[in-house]
C-alpha cells in the first residue's frame, strides 16, 4: 500500500465522519457529564448544522469520498463475518446485558442493528438497551491514519468504549480497509500483548485528537487528560521498531478540561501557518515539547511554538485565537477557534463564533467566508473550487459548538494528497 497521510495539510481525498444521531437526544442533563458531553443540544439544528460542514467537504473531495460510519458499520455487518459475533457478545458483556437481548441484536437486520449499536435505542420495541454514544460525532478520535498504516485509538474514558469496539469492527472486516488487514499495517492499541500497561500500572490511552501527522516523519502525540505518557512512550516505541517513523514528538499540555487534546490548542493548516492558543502554544504555559528520535536521542523545547520553527520551518506563522488577546482568547479557544481541518493547504474549516480569531486571519491575509455564502457562491459559478486559495470557511455552529469539538474533531481523514 503506498502511503495515504504523511501530513495534516495535504488536500483532503477521504475523510470518516458522523452525522450527529438519535441518541444525542437522549441525553438528560444528569447523564450528560457522565457520558462526556459538555451541554444539552438541540439535535435537529445540530444536524443541520454538521450536513452543511459535509456538503462543503463533498464539494472539495466528491460526496463519494465522504464516508459516514453507520455506512460504514452496515457494510462491515454485511461481510457476515464471525467478528459480527464478537461485536455483539462485546457489547452484550460490557453492557452486562440478559442473553436474550443478545439474541435479539444477533437476529436484527443490519441496518436496524448498526443504528442500535450507536443510538442504544430499538424502535419496532420502543426498548432502550444501553447509553447513546454521543461523541461518535468526533470521528478524529477513532482511528488515526499515519503515513501506510492506520492506528486504532484506545479512549481513556468507559463512556467511550463501545465507539472502540465499533471502530475496531469496521476496520477488521470493512472491504475497504481489507489492505491493511492483509499487509498487517493495522496499530491496534487494544492488544494487550504489544501494549501492555507499565510496571507501575500506568494503562495505554490515548484519543485521536491528541495524534498528529503534522510533516513527513514528525508524529506528534499530546500528554494530556486523555493521553498518558506511557501510551506515547508505547507507541513511539513500536513506531520506531518497525521503522514506520523516524521522530515521535511529546506534547505535553495540562490535564485539564478546557484542553483535552492538542488540537485543542493548536491545528496545523497551511505549510507556513499554525492557529493556536498563545498562552499554551507560543508561552509554554504547563507545557513543554519533548523530540523522541529513532536513534535513541531526544531534544526539548520550552513551546510549541519553538518546536515548529526549529524542526519544521523557521517560517511557520502563528495565527491566535481570539487575536491573542484575554479574555477573547480563552473564550474562543473553549469554543474550538484554534480546532481547524485543512482540506487543502490554505483552506480550513472552523466554526463561526469565534470573531476576534477570524480578525486574526484577516491581519494574516486569509479571505473569510461564512459556509452558508460559501455553498451559495460555488452552486452559483461565482467561486470555484479549484480557485479557492489562502480561504478560511467558517461554519454554523450553534449547536455543534456546544459539544466541545471542532472541525477538526469531526473528521478522520484516511488519505491525502502527499506533500
Amino acid at each position: 500500500m503506498s502511503i495515504k497521510v504523511n501530513s495534516e495539510i495535504g488536500s483532503l481525498k477521504k475523510v470518516i465522519v458522523h452525522r450527529p444521531d438519535a441518541g444525542i437526544a437522549r441525553i438528560s442533563p444528569k447523564r450528560a457529564e457522565e457520558l462526556l458531553f459538555d451541554d444539552i443540544v438541540f439535535l435537529p439544528e445540530m444536524q443541520k448544522e454538521h450536513d452543511i460542514f459535509t456538503e462543503i467537504l463533498s464539494m472539495f473531495m466528491g460526496k463519494e469520498n465522504v464516508y459516514e460510519t453507520v455506512d460504514l458499520l452496515i457494510e462491515a455487518l454485511d461481510t457476515e463475518s464471525e467478528d459480527k459475533k464478537e461485536l455483539i457478545s462485546s457489547v452484550v458483556d460490557f453492557e452486562e446485558l440478559p442473553q436474550k437481548y443478545g439474541d435479539l441484536l444477533s437476529n436484527m437486520d443490519n441496518k436496524t442493528l448498526a443504528n442500535v449499536l450507536i443510538e442504544g435505542y430499538y424502535a419496532e420495541q420502543d426498548l432502550i438497551l444501553f447509553d447513546p454514544i454521543p461523541n461518535f460525532i468526533f470521528t478524529r478520535d477513532i482511528a488515526v491514519f499515519v503515513k501506510d498504516h492506520v492506528i486504532i485509538t484506545k479512549a481513556a474514558k468507559t463512556a467511550r468504549q463501545r465507539e472502540n469496539w465499533l471502530t475496531r469492527f469496521i476496520i477488521y472486516a470493512h472491504p475497504l480497509f481489507a489492505s491493511y488487514r492483509n499487509d498487517n499495517k493495522i496499530i491496534n492499541l487494544n492488544h494487550i500483548d504489544a501494549f501492555p500497561p507499565s510496571k507501575q500500572g500506568e494503562i495505554v490511552s490515548v484519543e485521536g485528537g491528541d495524534i498528529m501527522m503534522v510533516q513527513d516523519n514528525f508524529l506528534l502525540i499530546g500528554c494530556s487528560e486523555r493521553t498518558t505518557p506511557h501510551a506515547v512512550h508505547s507507541i513511539r516505541d513500536y513506531v520506531f521498531e518497525k521503522g514506520i517513523l523516524d521522530h515521535v514528538v511529546q506534547i505535553n499540555i495540562p490535564s485539564d478540561r478546557s484542553c483535552m487534546h492538542i488540537d485543542t490548542l493548536f491545528t496545523r493548516i497551511d505549510h507556513d501557518t499554525v492557529v493556536g492558543y498563545k498562552p499554551t502554544v507560543c508561552d509554554g504555559h504547563n507545557s513543554n515539547v519533548i523530540v523522541h528520535c529513532k536513534d535513541g536521542s531526544s531534544r526539548n523545547y520550552n513551546s510549541v511554538k519553538d518546536f515548529f520553527i526549529a524542526e519544521i520551518s523557521k517560517d511557520i506563522n502563528f495565527i491566535m485565537a481570539g487575536d491573542g488577546i484575554s479574555p477573547y482568547q480563552e473564550r474562543e479557544q473553549w469554543t474550538d477557534g484554534c480546532n481547524l481541518v485543512s482540506v487543502k493547504p490554505g483552506v480550513a474549516l472552523t466554526y463561526d463564533r469565534n470573531p476576534f480569531t477570524e480578525k486574526a486571519f484577516a491581519k494574516a491575509g486569509y479571505n473569510v467566508i461564512h459556509a452558508t455564502d460559501f455553498v451559495r457562491d460555488i452552486k452559483s459559478g461565482s467561486l470555484k473550487i479549484e480557485e479557492i486559495e489562502k480561504t478560511i470557511i467558517t461554519l454554523p455552529s450553534n449547536e455543534l459548538s456546544r459539544a466541545r469539538g471542532g472541525s477538526h474533531c469531526m473528521t478522520c481523514p484516511f488519505e491525502r494528497e502527499l506533500i
